[in-house]
């Protein structure tokens, strides 16, 4: 088995004049969770129907198991698109069922396979009850459900918690890690970061069309300092000065508390400093920043970045 169950190289695609997505890379590790998280319209959707095959790249090449050609392989992969759609008249049994047909699953199995997923995600209620009765989070869970049925080696998901309710989410979330430890692939998109913290062993942040970060959770975190809010236990000083003395520079007090951000290499300097400043602590907090202030951070700076460029390029133009 290779180690990557999803190749993707140098993507990109025009619609018309303007680049939707510009020399994307993925490679997504056999058997992990990757999320590729971006803003609204930063490329993701194209880039998961290139890797697919659902629509040709104007240049780059994917693999899927190692494969060029994805459709050829359809059967081993569950894909769940951004537009959902069902037939209304169907019942979430049949629908299920149907769906996992269409990737060579018999009816009667397909059929036994929708009642267990349902009745597992707590849906048993409707399990007889038309597409068209449902509310757009049941009917999403039905077409999720459907995606899977067939035990794909390869689950896609686009925005596959968009609509759904926190309840729907966590059932969602639950179902994608018993899918991983079932030995599936997952890859999907989102813009919400706390799915993608909970979830993800890998990431790829897109933001105006190209990838800006791959790597783990962690790693992303990592770009940022780490927050401290510090109380001291005993202040000589009316104003504060004191603790001001052994703080790193720029540490802002509000209120009795210190702020400031850290290195880690420096977490220890400046605890050996507390200890020996005879202050004493009240209060101490240390917090790494959350994958969303990570995502923040990069997404800012590629704006500024391209909002620089736009300047430039117009200054240019009126010296010409």
């Amino acid at each position: 088995m290779s180690d990557y169950s999803v190749e993707a190289n140098g993507l990109t695609k025009y619609f018309g004049n303007f680049k939707a997505v510009d020399h994307v890379s993925l490679a997504v590790p056999t058997g992990s969770i990757y999320g590729v998280l971006g803003p609204n319209g930063a490329g993701k959707t194209t880039s998961l129907r290139m890797t697919l095959g659902i629509i040709d790249p104007d240049e780059g090449t994917s693999r899927i198991f190692g494969d060029h050609k994805p459709q050829s392989v359809r059967h081993r992969i569950g894909y769940l698109p951004e537009e959902r759609g069902l037939y209304p008249g169907m019942k979430a049994r049949e629908a299920i069922a149907f769906m996992g047909a269409l990737r060579g699953l018999d009816w009667s199995e397909g059929r036994r396979r929708a009642a267990t997923f349902m009745t597992e995600l707590g849906l048993e209620r409707v399990i007889d009850e038309k597409i068209r009765k449902m509310s757009k989070g049941m009917a999403q869970m039905v077409q999720l459900i459907g995606s899977i049925v067939h035990a794909p080696d390869l689950i896609v998901l686009d925005e596959p918690f968009s609509g759904l309710d926190p309840v729907n989410q966590e059932r969602l979330e639950m179902l994608v890690k018993r899918e991983r430890d079932r030995g599936a692939t997952i890859l999907f998109s989102t813009h919400v970061m706390a799915h993608a913290e909970r979830l993800c062993d890998r990431i790829a942040i897109i933001a105006r069309s190209q990838r800006r970060f791959e790597g783990t959770v962690d790693e992303a975190r990592a770009l940022l300092p780490m927050q401290v809010r510090y109380t001291p236990r005993i202040d000589d000083d009316s104003g504060g000065a004191g603790a001001a003395t052994f703080l790193p520079p720029g540490a802002e007090r509000r209120g009795d508390a210190w702020h400031f951000p850290i290195d880690d290499a420096a977490v220890e300097p400046l605890l050996a400093r507390i200890t020996a400043s005879g202050h004493g602590v009240a209060g101490l907090s240390i917090v790494r920043p959350a994958l969303h202030d990570a995502f923040v951070h990069i997404v800012r700076q590629v704006d500024a970045d391209f909002a620089a460029d736009a300047r430039s390029d117009a200054i240019e133009e009126a010296a010409a």
